[in-house]
């Protein structure tokens, strides 16, 4: 005998719209006791024949395939299958993103003025002069978070326009994320989603680091100590290393009063974040990616990735005195928070091709030549 919630009473269930499954063929997987219509979809009370996440994972793709995305929940003592209708389009202007990413423009072009070594006195037609660097760092977010978003419209998942993250700080800048809803389809669309970031991303940073090594260095003599220029030393990854070698351009100057050009800064800031985002953690590209590539193995890399970080940072801790250790251990510390909330999982499990494999590979290789361990240091 089934024992309803409390307030409910025994009824034929209410049929949904018609482009939704019927209450009764849910029934080896959730039995529906009432349907609620919603304006953009429904809500099927019942109970679980399962697990909440074998069963949301098993109704996913039926109601997919019907143009709607779902989620199980928890509501009053209920369980509720919540259907809503799927967009992959942008609706109206999105105006929060369009904020903070003028907020942004803005925190970079300030973050510039340092880098170019202009004081705070300086006329606001000086500080406009400092646009170079903030194109160059908002251009390869921007290619990066296009990526994902290219590809996640490419195999029909829903995603955000990006969300630019402005922080006055010395990139003016934590970086872009977009957010995806509903679930993955399968392995395949998981791989390509989180592999097309870093590698639209990389390309934008080697046309950033070519134009920057190629410009003329900045005369930072009369910039004063509190020029970024002057505070800070950057530690540049192989990847623009072989970029400026290949240009029989430098990267730093025997002329104390000589900087490379901030658009250069650009770059770097391209190759440290695809080194970032390619671990393989939590909702991070690299976890993404791993996933596709190896299935539910890649979970064991939450307890290993957090104790390589710490160990470089006791390295150098031991061998470099100390320089860049804080920054490996606040990235061990967030690992273990990401790893903790667990990676994205596809609805349909099967592996990926050869061809996503090769990629697979030459992404660990890029993700290698875009590390240093020591990526910046406080220089005064």
């Amino acid at each position: 005998m089934r024992i309803l919630p409390l307030g409910r009473v025994m009824a034929t269930p209410t049929s949904p719209p018609p482009d939704l499954p019927e209450p009764g063929s849910l029934g080896e997987s959730f039995d529906v006791y009432e349907v609620e219509v919603t304006e953009d979809g429904a809500r099927y009370y019942g109970e679980l024949e399962e697990t909440r996440e074998a069963v949301e994972k098993r109704l996913a793709t039926r109601f997919r395939d019907r143009g709607y995305r779902v989620r199980l929940a928890r509501e009053t003592g209920e369980d509720v299958l919540v259907a809503t209708e799927r967009s992959t389009g942008v609706e109206g202007v999105p105006w929060l993103n369009v904020a903070l990413f003028l907020a942004t423009v803005g925190t970079t072009m300030l973050a510039g003025t340092q880098w170019y070594g202009l004081g705070f006195d300086s006329s606001p037609v000086e500080w406009l002069s400092a646009w170079p660097f903030a194109a160059a760092v908002l251009s390869v977010l921007a290619v990066h978070e296009f990526g994902h978003y290219v590809a996640s419209r490419y195999h029909d998942v829903e995603a955000t326009l990006p969300y630019f993250i402005p922080v006055p700080t010395a990139l003016g800048t934590l970086g872009a994320v977009i957010r995806m809803k509903g679930h993955i389809p399968d392995r395949e669309a998981l791989f390509d989603i989180g592999v097309a970031g870093p590698l639209a991303g990389l390309v934008a940073t080697v046309v950033v680091t070519a134009i920057g090594v190629s410009l003329p260095p900045i005369d930072v003599s009369n910039a004063g100590r509190l020029a970024y220029a002057t505070q800070y030393e950057l530690g540049y990854p192989p990847l623009i290393q072989l970029i400026a070698a290949v240009l029989g351009q430098p990267l730093q100057y025997a002329d104390p009063g000589l900087a490379v050009n901030p658009v250069l800064i650009g770059g770097w800031v391209g190759a440290f974040v695809t080194f970032l985002n390619l671990l393989p953690v939590g909702q991070l590209d690299g976890a993404h990616v791993s996933r596709a590539l190896v299935g539910e193995q890649v979970e064991f890399l939450r307890y290993v990735l957090p104790i390589a970080l710490f160990g470089l940072a006791a390295a150098l801790l031991v061998f470099a005195d100390g320089r860049a250790v804080g920054i490996w251990v606040l990235w061990g510390l967030l690992t273990l928070v990401l790893g903790s909330a667990g990676t994205a999982t596809p609805l349909d499990d099967s592996p990926v091709d050869r061809r996503r494999k090769a990629v697979g590979a030459l992404m660990l290789v890029l993700g290698a030549l875009c590390f240093t361990p020591v990526p910046i240091v406080v220089s005064v």
